[in-house]
Order: structure tokens, then C-alpha cells, then sequence
């Protein structure tokens, strides 16, 4: 939870770029055929910016994958899962950290096993976001 809050600027400075560089002749357009400006915004402008925002996304999510620092902060490190948010609670690049410092070899092949695990799921994440904003 605490990391989304740290990448809200991210995504928001990211979106809010890609959308400066549509050009305004397209939005004009659109409403010289009397488009209203909620239609403008859905259809032709977030239409157009999409590519940049979906990578905005996934740079935050990246981002988050990786923070540790934060979550000893914060999430104070909990073995088990729990889903209240007023607990302690496990995560992954607080439990790689741990093990990557134990003085325990198996633990440390652990630990890269973890960094395997994030890395693949960052990976998926961006198979799967360009498939999904592939132009048809």
C-alpha cells in the first residue's frame, strides 16, 4: 500500500507528458465535428497517449518491485501473510534481502531464487502490457 504511494508521481509525470505531446490539432479536430469533451478526452486523446501511459505503469510497477527500503519502513517485516493492513506483513524484496545477508548458503540460493521470481513477473508484466497495446 505504501509503496503505491511512492509511484503515484511516476505515473502521474508519465501520463502527463505523453498527453502534452498530442498534438492540439488533434483535439481540435475533434471538436470542430462537435465532439463533446469527455468523448475528446476517452477516445482520442487517452486513444493516443496510451502507449506512453501503459509504460508510465509499468515503470512504476518495476520500481516497485524492487524497493526494499520502503518496505522496512513500513511494512515491518512479517514472515507470514497477513491481510490486515494494520499488521506487519511479508514481502518479497524484504525476505531477499534477509537471506541474501544470512550467512546460510541455501538461504542465499533462496534469495536469488526470489530475485528470479520478481524478475520474471516484471518481465511477464511487460509481455503482457505489449500485447494488450499492440496497434491491430
Amino acid at each position: 500500500m505504501a509503496l503505491a504511494l511512492i509511484v503515484i508521481p511516476v505515473v502521474i509525470r508519465t501520463t502527463e507528458n505523453m498527453l502534452a505531446l498530442i498534438p492540439a490539432g488533434l483535439r481540435e479536430a475533434a471538436y470542430a465535428l462537435g465532439t463533446p469533451k469527455y468523448k475528446v478526452v476517452m477516445s482520442i486523446t487517452l486513444r493516443a497517449a496510451r502507449a506512453g501511459v501503459v509504460t508510465g505503469i509499468l515503470l512504476a510497477v518495476a520500481r516497485i518491485a524492487g524497493e526494499t527500503a520502503p518496505l522496512l519502513f513500513t511494512a515491518l517485516s512479517n514472515q507470514f501473510w497477513t491481510s490486515s493492513l494494520g499488521e506487519p506483513m511479508a514481502s518479497l524484496p524484504v525476505t531477499i534481502f534477509k537471506f541474501a545477508m544470512s550467512p546460510y548458503e541455501n538461504w542465499q540460493k533462496l534469495a536469488w531464487a526470489g530475485v528470479l521470481i520478481i524478475t520474471v513477473a516484471v518481465l511477464g508484466l511487460n509481455i503482457l502490457a505489449r500485447v494488450l497495446t499492440r496497434n491491430k
